[in-house]
This record gives structure tokens, sequence and C-alpha cells, in this order.
């Protein structure tokens, strides 16, 4: 879908025009239809005249017109596609194949992927493999070029590494449409040489710069806006929003964070009207989530269930959305337009009847009229862990007795640094009974030595859990109590190649194979969101969540580096705000007196 049919083309334009003044017949007629214009916000009935790949006309209702074929919308609306601005396929865990069969029924016929996950876990090669599924793709899945490959460099390490001239190379392909999220947040402010390059690199293009300014406000944000970062999806509050939408910046408005929702319908609200900069996004999804409950269209029926205006919803995911991203021929139903159009009978519930793409009805109800061109996975993505058998003393933190003063990590999502003393026994430091353990191996052959940490406030544990779904670098994570629970987890998700499992009791009670890349599974999406749906609620059963912070999505965050705080990785326990890096948790051992 890269390759979008031209709109350019003379012949094209010529017989769209002849169409519209009634001296030749239109290709497909969609008749008896109600059109919200994004423009004015008025509903008028028309039908609507394509031509090849464009709308050629949008008039009153006229059955005299001539066509080669009709379509009857039976009074329902006709809305322009919808936009995702930024996605990442792999969240889903599926094929973008399956990601396809699922979205398109749902509205969404452009989608903006950062397929940053497969280049972390596989290079270049991921991102060929993403612009190979893309063309094939009958839903318009425009790649971005990965800016943070690894996302901290120094502070992890992944499969794949980026500097500004890979960038350049990517940029320089006409199926890249950009460049992606900067997280370098930090490094970017500091002035570091390897990722204004790759900044600059974006610039030269001519491409959009993206974002993923988490945490940055005054002069830090303005100084990342002024470096050319023209977008930002990470909001944690209202005063974010406005803080983003005043300095410039295009607001990819995203419902991964629900309990935000609210707050931003109401400082939109307020101001009384819907900012042309703002935009809608998933960034990531889960593969039971998605199947349920959709994705875009999910967001779009949460704002208005918020109170956010319908129109509104509407405006910021068609015609705000492709102005944003810089694609005049979507986002409108109006003639000279790109025929990408939904046929909807209730614009609140945002449930698509039928899906138009290019002129060609692509979706029917929940189902798509065509089966995706299957695109063969690389060598390179089919054996990406490379770690030796784990066993419990992989898990256990050295230190000399009887006590030693440690760091810790303490909290979810938002992790603080902390300092505890605690027990020595054997040579390990002894788990005090209301912390976890967490464990970062890195999977790519690098023959590490598995780091460990001990979290603070992450709830009462039974058994363990580890994945090769790890923000960032995606290396093998792990959490639990028991080093021998944690060593059977890690195990399961090596044999597998990648993936997901959960251990009770030293058994693996749920499994969810991920193995190419480590980051998606080769069933459909009902497959693996059974599966997943399965180990998630398996987990559930042995760790005691704490909403909004504590909860299931934060085990994948975790070892998110880039952002604020201290986090674990590869390399140990890191601030890459702070530039700290300590290679173990122990501050000091050999130490005399009781522990707290």
């Amino acid at each position: 879908m890269t390759t979008d049919p031209t709109l350019t083309d003379p012949a094209l334009r010529g017989r769209a025009m002849r169409a519209a003044r009634g001296q030749a017949p239109f290709d497909l007629l969609i008749e008896n239809a109600q059109v919200p214009d994004m423009v004015t916000g008025r509903i008028r009935p028309a039908d609507i005249g394509l031509v090849g790949a464009m709308i050629a006309s949008v008039h009153p209702p006229d059955p005299q017109r001539a066509a080669q074929a009709r379509l009857d919308a039976q009074g329902q609306f006709v809305l322009p596609g919808l936009i995702d601005t930024h996605m990442h396929v792999e969240s889903s865990m599926v094929s973008p194949e399956d990601y396809a069969r699922q979205v398109l029924p749902r509205g969404v016929t452009t989608a903006l992927w950062d397929p940053h996950e497969l280049a972390n876990a596989a290079g270049v090669a991921g991102v060929e493999y993403a612009c190979a599924t893309a063309a094939a793709s009958p839903m318009r899945l425009l790649v971005l070029a990965p800016s943070c490959v690894p996302s901290a460099p120094g502070f992890e390490a992944g499969g794949g590494d980026f500097d500004a001239f890979v960038i350049a190379r990517l940029l320089a392909r006409p199926d890249i449409h950009g460049l992606a999220e900067l997280m370098t947040m930090q490094p970017l402010l500091e002035g570091d040489a390897r990722v204004k390059g790759i900044v600059d690199a974006g610039l030269a293009s001519g491409k959009r710069v993206c974002g993923h300014a988490r945490g940055l406000t005054g002069g830090d944000l303005n100084a990342y806006a002024a470096a050319g970062v023209e977008t930002d999806h990470e909001l944690t509050s209202a005063a974010d929003l406005l803080a983003r939408l005043e300095a410039g910046m295009t607001v990819e408005l995203r419902g991964s964070h629900e309990h935000l929702l609210p707050e931003f319908v109401d400082a939109l609200l307020a101001l009384g009207h819907l900012p042309q900069t703002l935009t809608l996004c998933t960034d990531d999804v889960f593969p039971d989530d998605l199947l349920a409950r959709g994705g875009l269209d999910r967001l779009m029926r949460m704002l208005i269930s918020h109170g956010l205006p319908v129109e509104w919803t509407w405006r910021a995911a068609t015609l705000n959305a492709a102005t944003r991203i810089g694609r005049p021929d979507l986002g409108l139903v109006a003639p000279g337009r790109r025929a990408d159009l939904l046929i909807v009978p209730d614009m609140a519930q945002v449930r698509a009847q039928a899906v138009i793409v290019n002129g060609q009805i692509v979706a029917r109800g929940d189902v798509i009229t065509g089966e995706p061109a299957p695109v063969p996975r690389p060598a390179a993505l089919g054996r990406t862990v490379d770690l030796a058998p784990f066993t419990p003393s992989d898990f256990e933190v050295p230190a000399r007795g009887p006590h030693a003063r440690i760091a810790t990590l303490s909290k979810p999502r938002f992790p603080q640094w902390g300092e505890r003393v605690v027990d020595v026994r054997d040579g390990h430091l002894v788990l005090p009974r209301d912390m976890i353990r967490m464990s970062v191996s890195n999977r790519y052959g690098r023959a590490t030595p598995t780091r460990v940490a001990l979290l603070e406030n992450w709830g009462e544990w039974r058994g363990a859990y580890a994945s090769t779904v790890s923000h960032d670098s995606h290396n093998l994570t792990a959490f639990g109590r028991d080093p021998a629970d944690m060593a059977a987890a890690a195990n399961a998700v090596r044999d597998m190649q990648g993936g997901l499992a959960v251990v009770e009791a030293g058994r693996v009670v749920a499994r969810l194979a991920l193995p190419t890349a480590g980051l998606m599974g080769e069933g459909s999406l009902a497959q693996v969101a059974q599966q997943f749906r399965a180990l998630r609620q398996c987990l559930d059963g042995l760790v005691t969540w704490q909403p909004p912070y504590l909860v299931f999505k934060a085990l994948f965050g975790a070892s998110l580096v880039c952002n604020a705080g201290p986090r674990l990785s590869d390399v140990g326990l890191v601030d890459c705000f702070g530039g700290k890096v300590l290679t173990t948790c122990v501050l000091q051992d050999g130490i005399t007196g009781g522990s707290r």
C-alpha cells in the first residue's frame, strides 16, 4: 500500500472531471449517503462518485448519473477512513497481515507504523520486513525509520544499532515516511553527537521527525521542539496536553492509559474548540484487547463517552491526522481526494459497515474482502534468542554477609531510587518478604551476565513471569520471588525462541510462543489473543495488582530505559537522565548489625 495509485495522473484527473460534469460514467457511485463535512461541520445528503482511486464528485442525490457500479448507503454516513498517527504492529503480537485483517474492517485505512520493536530485535532486517509487509497490505501502512535502536545507547544493548548513517540510508527509501519517535530525549537536550546526527538526518530528508517527550516541561520541552521534533504521545496529564499544544507540537492522543482520558476531554472542552494539531493514536494494543474491543475505533468511542463531541472526535482521526502527517489526499470526503471511505450507521458507535480504500471495497462488516498477500519471514527474524539455559543461581545477587546495603527500584511506571539494608545468606542477598526480583538477560548473543534488581511496591507475587516483549530492546526479562521459578519461566521463553511464560510452583502453567523476532506469534489474532488472555488471567491469580500503575502492562515497560528514573537493563541498574550505571544493586556488603 506504500505504492498508492497516483492521483496526479493527467488521464485520471481528466476522466474524473468528465464524470463530475456528467460527461462520463463514474466507476462507482455511492448513493443515498449522509456526508458529515469535516471542514464545515454540516451534514448533507449526497451521492459520491468515484473514478479509480479518486473521489470525482460529491453532489446532491441524482439517480440519473451514470456509473459502472452502484453502492446504496441506505441513508448511512459516509466518512473519511480513519488514520492512526502512531502505532506498533508488534504490540498486537501477530503478523502485519493479521493486524490488517483486524483493524481494516474497523475503519482504519491508514496507520503510521514505527517498527522499532522489530528493529531493536533484528536490526535493519526488521525494518525491511516491515516495509515488505506494508507494501503487500490492503491497508495503508506508512513505515517510519526507528530513531532509537537502542533506545538508550550505553545504557542497554539490543539486536540492532542505528546511528545517523543507518538512519540516513533508511530515510532515503521512498517507502520510509519519516523518522519515528525520538525517545533519546535527554541526550538530545545535552547535545549528544549521535542523537543530534539522527535528528539532523531526519530534518535533511525533508520528512517528519516524530517524538516521545515523556516528562519534559518548560525549557526542556521548548528545546525538544526547537530541535525539530514535531510530535508527542507521551501525555501524563491535561497540563502535559496543553503544554504540547502551546509548544506547536502535534499531539497524538492515545488510549493506552484510559484513566487519563476524562481530564484530557475536560481540557479540550474548556478550550471551546478542537485544536488542528490534535490527532489520535493507539501506540500499543494487546492482542486480546484488539480482538475484543478494537484499537483506534475503541479510543474514539471512549472519548465520545467522556463527552468529546462526536464531530471533534472524527475530525481528529481524519482531517487533522491527514494534515499533520502531510497527506492532503486523505481526510476528507471531497472531490480530488483519495477514495478512502467508510459507511457508518452511527457515528457515535464508530462501527463501519463497509470500508473502501483507493476506490475499492476492502471490507464488509467484520471481514476483509480479500486475503492480504503473505510475506515470508526473513531468517534474521527467526532465531533471536541466543542464550544458554538458565539456572536458579542466575537470579541470585552475590554479596558478602551478614548484611548488605542495596539500591532498590521503587514503584512501577514512575520508578524511584531506594535504599535498604538486607540480610545475606550463603553468599547471596535474602529477598525481603515485601519485595520481588526482576532480571534482564541480553538475548542477542552478547554473553553478558543476567542483571538482577530488587523491586519495592510491586505487590505480592507467587510464581514467576518471563518475556521477550520488554520495551525497548526486548531482552529476556523475568519477574518473581523464587529463583527456581524464574529460571523455569526464562527457560520456557528461551526454548520457544521468544514469547511469554508463567510459572507456579516450578511448573509452566501458561505460555505464548512468539518466534518471529521474539515479538510475534504464528497463529491468527484469535488464536494469539486466546493464549494471551489465558496467560494474563493466570498471572492475575498470582499477583496482587494495584491499578492504575501496578498492572499487567507495567511488566512490559519496566525496562523502558529511555524514560526518566532508574530502570534495569542488560547493563545493570541505570538512570540515563542522571547518567548512572550500577552493574549490581549491592552498594556495600559485609555490614554488621540488623537489616531493615
